[in-house]
């Protein structure tokens, strides 16, 4: 068994935003795209995966450093979600999902979505209530009798990425409830309502104390791409343009990988 305590973040990582604002100080809702030196300004709206919730809001944060003039608002949810918003034509300007599947049909022939920009990769692990009362080692003993299991549902990248280890492993587990989002599975183990959860690394990682981490063997774990997006609507195509090239700059690489993300 290999079975980890999760790691804390630092402060300014530990922030959990559902939807974040880092106003500026002139005023919020300005929606010009440049300045006369053709610095982006006014706001800029971003819809990401549950996943990048610790990460973002810090990458934000330094952006506005970066952008004084442009105000960020984050809004986060499980990735199938975030695509029926933009499906359903919710205004934003980027859009960072947990999978290039689940960003595919945005960017297919550039019909919602410019070219996607992956900037993170991610695994999965087994998370448990401290101390591992369930004695969970790895993903076979979440097909044993009597141990209680979350998952993200199906049409989540989490879902399909736990669904892809359990194939690896050649084990059939039953969960008791599947979710829409990862950190609603998470929630699932820090409450005490099931023994074991599958998540990202990063979530047990942003968890801190609050779980244990399990880790799972590379030759059944599963990884997933992190891409990030353009909308072809955009509001604001300047800031979202910049936003998008920022993730893969090394500052927010840094941040990513503190984190517990892998690179792209």
């Amino acid at each position: 068994m290999a079975l980890r305590p999760a790691l804390a973040l630092r402060p300014a990582l530990a922030l959990v935003i559902a939807a974040t604002v880092l106003a500026t100080g002139c005023g919020g809702s300005a929606r010009s795209t440049a300045d006369p030196a053709g610095q982006p300004t006014g706001t800029l709206t971003v819809l990401a995966a549950a996943s990048l919730t610790e990460s973002l809001g810090r990458i934000g944060q330094d952006f506005r450093t970066v952008h004084p003039r442009v105000s960020v608002q984050l809004s986060f949810a499980g990735s199938s979600t975030l695509v029926a918003q933009v499906t359903a034509g919710a205004p934003a300007d980027v859009i960072a999902t947990a999978s290039s599947d689940t960003m595919a049909p945005l960017a297919t022939a550039g019909k919602l979505a410019g070219p996607p920009v992956v900037f993170a990769t991610n695994v999965l692990e087994i998370a448990v209530s401290p101390g591992n009362p369930a004695h969970v080692a790895g993903l076979a003993d979440l097909s044993r009798p009597g141990v209680t299991v979350a998952v993200c549902a199906a049409q989540v990248p989490c879902g399909a990425a736990a669904g892809d280890a359990f194939a690896r492993a050649g084990v059939a587990v039953r969960p008791v409830t599947y979710e829409s989002d990862v950190r609603a599975v998470l929630a699932k183990v820090r409450l005490g309502e099931v023994d074991a959860g599958v998540v990202y690394r990063t979530d047990v990682i942003a968890a801190g104390s609050a779980v244990a981490g399990v880790v799972i063997p590379s030759e059944q774990n599963a990884t997933t791409e992190y891409p990030a997006a353009v909308l072809r609507d955009a509001p604001n195509p300047g800031a979202a343009r910049a936003f998008v090239a920022a993730l893969t700059e090394p500052a927010a690489q840094a941040l990513l990988r503190t984190a517990g993300f892998g690179p792209p």
